[in-house]
């Protein structure tokens, strides 16, 4: 999507440890508008998919995965990364270990948000390793229920993520894919 690759430019900030800061738009400070056309986007993307739920983990996908169940007029179902009380005791569970925050955690969702019957669209706002989707598809598996797919902002491509999970087969939409980043500049991927 040409749109987020010209927000990406022009807003975004690479910071050591290739990490890209795009939270003037996409994480932090939320641009409404613009999200509304990734979303809208999102929801073309994954219209023929039956999707039957929009998954997502807190909290930075949160926002995206709202707005695309929107579209698609299904339910938006967040993944916590801690268990708290005020949720059921009978939940299903997955460690994931986040590239960003270098630590590992027991991500967290209620049986009842999730059933055997659902054809489930994860959306996140960015894939680098793949380690949060790895872990969403495991509580996918764990309820039963079918992967329609990921939808994903921001792709950085040269951690392999993204192609690791199309080789197993997963389709993998992806807004912007970043190639390569240095502290002064940035190639996207195009397909």
């Amino acid at each position: 999507m040409k749109l987020m690759e010209e927000k990406i430019l022009r807003e975004g900030t690479v910071l050591p440890g290739n990490i890209l800061k795009v939270g003037s738009f996409l994480n932090q400070q939320l641009d409404t508008a613009f999200l509304a056309e990734v979303t809208r986007e999102f929801a073309r993307l994954f219209a023929d998919a039956g999707v039957t739920k929009v998954i997502t983990i807190e909290a930075s996908g949160i926002a995206l995965a709202t707005l695309t169940a929107y579209w698609l007029g299904v339910p938006c179902v967040v993944v916590k990364k801690h268990a708290s009380a005020n949720l059921s005791k009978d939940l299903y569970t997955t460690e994931i270990t986040s590239f960003t925050h270098n630590n590992t955690y027991t991500a967290v969702v209620a049986k009842e948000y999730l059933k055997a019957t659902d054809h489930i669209l994860i959306v996140d706002d960015f894939l680098a390793v793949g380690n949060a989707i790895v872990g969403l598809r495991d509580i996918i598996d764990q309820a039963g229920a079918t992967l329609a797919g990921c939808a994903i902002a921001i792709e950085k491509s040269f951690q392999g993520g993204g192609d690791a999970l199309r080789a197993e087969g997963v389709r993998v939409e992806s807004l912007a894919m970043v190639e390569s980043m240095t502290d002064d500049s940035l190639t996207f991927r195009h397909s």
